[in-house]
């Protein structure tokens, strides 16, 4: 019989030392599907294939294991075959996620995009601005990548409050945010994709918000209600930095670029030189794992 195969969208070698027992292929399945596929056992989709990533997912009929690269599953999540386990990237972006969230919380609230562009018409003019320090930080969703965003926040010398789908031991429900926006200073969106989250930031929910408060929104584009927020900022009431879209690419005719006090980056939350040696870390492990015939890590099980 033959070895179990496993679709990477690398070269295993970057694995170091992967199990010997299984066989691989290199395959991005978006450019060429090979007459293997029925025979894939593990299957490891290229980063940031988006909706595709469940396109060839009907013709493995051999399937076992999905292991994605991303935090996120909502784009796949109904699509994967029943009896198979899907697993996800945690641990892979908390690092790299959490460094951009806390750079777009100090550039927006020290006022660095508006360096820049005085920096361009070599214009020297400075400003007091608001300082991280004292602040209270809202951290709407708790999970692996919340963990690494509070641990880089609390030297800053700020507070941290915690929100997540259900109240635990120091951490909020989702249910207590009506009475915790008010008091926030800066609101940081890291939540998974659900019903439960899609158009969790509406007009009663910028409304509650401390005037002049920070949203900074690295989970989903679509748990933000855009025409709300663009309303919030241009009434001046909040401001905003944003990692992802409703939409991504972000159209160029988006109202979003036009937004005062929005700071837009275009979804590089995991894009960083930290992301590819823990991808393979982990996937080296998941490998050694099924390929023993153990439990694997990060199978989904709607928690954050």
């Amino acid at each position: 019989m033959s070895a179990p195969l496993v679709w990477l969208p690398f070269d295993p070698a970057l694995l170091g030392d992967p199990p010997e027992q299984l066989r691989y292929e290199v395959v991005d399945p978006t450019e060429h599907v090979p007459g293997s596929v029925g025979e894939v056992a593990f299957y490891v989709p290229p980063y940031q294939m988006g909706p595709a990533i469940g396109d060839v997912l009907p013709r493995m009929s051999g399937l076992q294991v999905l292991q994605l690269l991303s935090a996120g599953v909502d784009n796949v999540r109904d699509r994967v075959p029943a009896g198979v386990t899907l697993c996800n990237g945690r641990g892979i972006h908390d690092t790299s996620t959490a460094e951009l969230t806390v750079a777009l919380v100090l550039a927006s609230l020290r006022g660095i995009p508006d360096f820049v562009r005085r920096q361009d018409r070599h214009e020297w003019r400075g400003e007091w601005r608001p300082a991280l320090a004292d602040k209270r930080v809202l951290l709407i969703g708790y999970g692996a990548v919340g963990r690494a965003i509070e641990a880089r926040l609390l030297p800053f010398e700020t507070e941290v409050v915690r929100v997540a789908r259900r109240a635990r031991e120091g951490v909020h429900a989702l249910e207590d945010l009506p009475g915790l926006l008010p008091d926030a200073d800066v609101v940081i969106l890291v939540v998974p994709l659900t019903e439960a989250t899609r158009g969790l930031v509406d007009a009663d929910f910028l409304a509650r918000m401390k005037e002049g408060a920070l949203l900074v929104n690295v989970a989903r584009g679509p748990v933000v209600v855009t025409e709300d927020l663009v309303a919030a900022l241009h009434a001046g009431r909040v401001t905003a930095a944003i990692d992802v879209a409703d939409g991504e690419p972000l159209a160029a005719d988006s109202a979003l670029w036009e937004a005062p006090g929005l700071l837009v980056s275009p979804h590089v939350g995991g894009a960083s030189s930290a992301m590819w040696p823990r991808a393979h870390r982990l996937v080296r492990d998941q490998l050694h794992r099924f390929a023993r015939g153990e439990d694997l890590w990060n199978v989904m099980s709607g928690e954050y």
